[in-house]
């Protein structure tokens, strides 16, 4: 993959595996326990370390407010905007019914 025949590098950089480590990532290490005192192992349980990791993936409430809060200033904008431009509109173009929309 790499180089090749094109001479192009990646745009990003894969890190060594051997910089994940269960033993850095408390629940991990709980989950660890608790197959072991089911007589089990899970040899994939590394993979899941860089979830954890707050520089990689962020913490459980980076992550919330990113979820929920991503567009609030341009959806309130947006909501800001609508109210206006429609106050506005009955303003200037009064219902002949007597009554709003």
């Amino acid at each position: 993959m790499g180089g090749g025949a094109h001479g192009h590098e990646p745009p990003y950089k894969i890190p060594d595996y051997r910089i994940y480590k269960v033993k850095d990532v408390p629940e991990l290490v709980e989950t660890e326990r608790a197959l072991v005192s089911l007589g089990l192992k899970d040899p994939w349980l590394r993979n899941e370390v860089w979830r954890y990791n707050p520089k990689e993936f962020g913490t459980e409430s980076t992550r919330f407010k990113s979820l929920f809060f991503r567009g609030f200033k341009l959806g309130f904008g947006a909501f800001v905007l609508t109210v206006i431009g429609t106050t506005i509109y009955d303003k200037m173009y009064p219902s002949k019914h007597g009554h709003g929309h």
